[in-house]
């Protein structure tokens, strides 16, 4: 048996080669996953309430709510307090409070037109700003603390979700898919939610980092912090319909306040944290960011931004993907390219490619659609046309069944996020198709990678999830061996000596007893309409 792989042998075959604009963080940075929205969010609550002068809290969102109570609470609950108003006070105490919210899907090209996530995040940031906390005798204290990014290409959003918190200079840094949004309040087994008569449930992802990987996350903030200050001053005219903004008095409105502080405060070099065995990348993707300053569609380009742009998590991710030795497993909202997108930068080949040399290729797809994406919610089960065409129409009939395709039932599945082979994983804003890779949407993600049981123990609780079932210290073992548990995505997978109704009947494997089937799998044949229940 050949020795297991050092933590210099798994840098060098699953993270691309580090640079100085993206290092590597080895044995001296945490990573740790969290899954679902009710976690995250308390978490984000404690962090709030601890903080205290000199103390910070930096946010980049797609878009927020500022009426979202981080406790679960909703208005007229006893307790209900939204996170705007613990913001409000402790700016107010002194703690260096700051937002940035995305205003670029289509407006940052057409900059009097406001719409995509402009026009919410507009009233958002207008409702932050004028917000006087409850419990101090002030007023305002978050005026110039919220910027709206406007900049980026025409077809483009600012997609980047990170908080970042700093308590006497130690930070806490979080990267993962989850917007300030009351839908994304939810846990398995996911029965929180509805979508109108429909069951509903939201699934998402976060990693929380400490130690130096903490302040490479600070200084993506503070880069897009510094862009948005300096951006030409924008306005919304008058003349358009009053649905499409708020007046706020006069002729113009401007999306930006004057005054926002400039660069952030310092902050002291992070102590090193046990890591032992692992190692943390953090990953972006930008393209040139072309601001239009004028109707006239003046043109100018950020000197920040390189001209070929930054493709940092293309990178890692192919990387990744050309290193799977096992299995590759993704969760993501879309596997289908969108506008914007661009094929230099697809992933399918390295999926078809792994497929070939035999790796097991793992998909996890929404079976509600995102309200927000619009029309019926409903998510047939079929595999998406980008998948067959570009990778399983490519592929021999023999390693064409080396990929599965799964939707799980009544949940969004939102997580961006990829194991691969029980020693790599990402977590991150960054969907699967290429507009995500080129940096038509700004993204940030971490990576990591170990030698001990990081990644297994975060295979072991999403596969739990999704097979709605507990972990006993019988079962335990059964999904923590790759070789049975990779059976439970396909009956063929099931190492010899396994019974074929191994995770597809109570009691096989010991301990398995799922509340319920929630997993479908998705057919190759858009035209195939009856749906073949996993488990049946």
């Amino acid at each position: 048996m050949p020795p297991a792989p050092s933590l210099t042998d798994l840098i060098g075959r699953y993270l691309p080669p580090a640079t100085e604009a993206c290092p590597v963080f080895a044995e001296n940075s945490r990573f740790e996953p969290i899954i679902d929205g009710v976690t995250y969010f308390t978490e984000l609550a404690g962090h709030m309430a601890a903080l205290g002068p000199g103390d910070a809290v930096y946010i980049a969102g797609y878009q927020a709510d500022p009426q979202l109570d981080l406790t679960g609470r909703v208005a007229g609950e006893a307790g209900y307090r939204p996170f705007t108003d613990i913001l409000a006070e402790k700016a107010a105490d002194g703690a260096d409070v700051r937002i940035v919210l995305s205003a670029a899907e289509y407006s940052g090209g057409v900059p009097w037109l406001p719409f995509g996530p402009f026009l919410a995040n507009t009233l958002a940031a207008r409702v932050i700003r004028a917000w006087q906390p409850s419990t101090r005798d002030t007023g305002p204290t978050l005026q110039n603390r919220v910027l709206l990014d406007w900049s980026g290409p025409l077809l483009g959003s600012n997609h980047q979700k990170l908080v970042v918190f700093s308590h006497s200079g130690v930070l806490t840094a979080y990267v993962g898919g989850l917007d300030l949004s009351p839908s994304r309040f939810d846990h398995s087994p996911h029965r929180r939610l509805k979508l109108g008569a429909h069951r509903w449930g939201w699934h998402d992802a976060a990693a929380r980092l400490h130690g130096p990987a903490a302040v490479r996350v600070r200084e993506t903030f503070r880069f897009r912090w510094q862009n948005t200050a300096a951006l030409p001053p924008r306005f919304i005219a008058k003349t358009l319909p009053p649905e499409f903004f708020h007046r706020a008095g006069g002729p113009r409105t401007v999306i930006n306040p004057a005054g926002a502080p400039g660069d952030l405060p310092p902050v002291p070099d992070q102590p090193h944290q046990p890591a032992s065995g692992t190692a943390v990348q953090v990953v972006r993707s930008y393209r040139p960011w072309s601001l239009y300053r004028h109707r006239g569609w003046r043109r100018m380009r950020r000197a920040n931004v390189v001209r070929a742009g930054i493709q940092e998590i293309y990178h890692a991710m192919a990387t990744a993907i050309g290193a799977a030795e096992r299995y590759i497993y993704l969760e993501d909202q879309y596997f289908h390219e969108a506008p914007g997108g661009d094929p230099r930068f697809q992933l399918y080949d390295g999926l078809r490619s792994a497929a070939r040399r035999g790796v097991k290729v793992i998909l996890v797809g929404s079976g509600r659609k995102d309200p927000a994406d619009g029309g019926d919610s409903t998510v047939r089960p079929v595999i998406t046309h980008d998948l067959r065409r570009r990778v399983l129409d490519r592929l021999p009939a023999g390693a064409r069944r080396n990929v599965v395709m799964y939707r799980i039932d009544n949940l969004t599945v939102h997580t961006k996020l990829m194991l691969v082979d029980d020693v790599f994983a990402s977590i991150g804003s960054a969907n699967f198709f290429s507009r995500s890779m080129v940096g038509t949407d700004s993204e940030i993600t971490s990576t990591f990678v170990t030698t001990g049981d990081r990644v297994r123990d975060l295979r072991v609780t999403l596969w739990a999830e999704h097979l709605r079932t507990p972990v006993d210290d019988r079962l335990s073992p059964a999904l923590a061996d790759l070789d049975t548990a990779l059976g439970i995505w396909r009956r063929e997978w099931l190492p010899a000596g396994h019974p074929p109704q191994t995770w597809r009947r109570y009691g096989l494997p010991a301990g398995f007893a799922p509340a319920e089937w929630a997993m479908t799998p998705a057919r190759y044949s858009p035209t195939v309409l009856r749906r073949e229940r996993w488990g049946q």
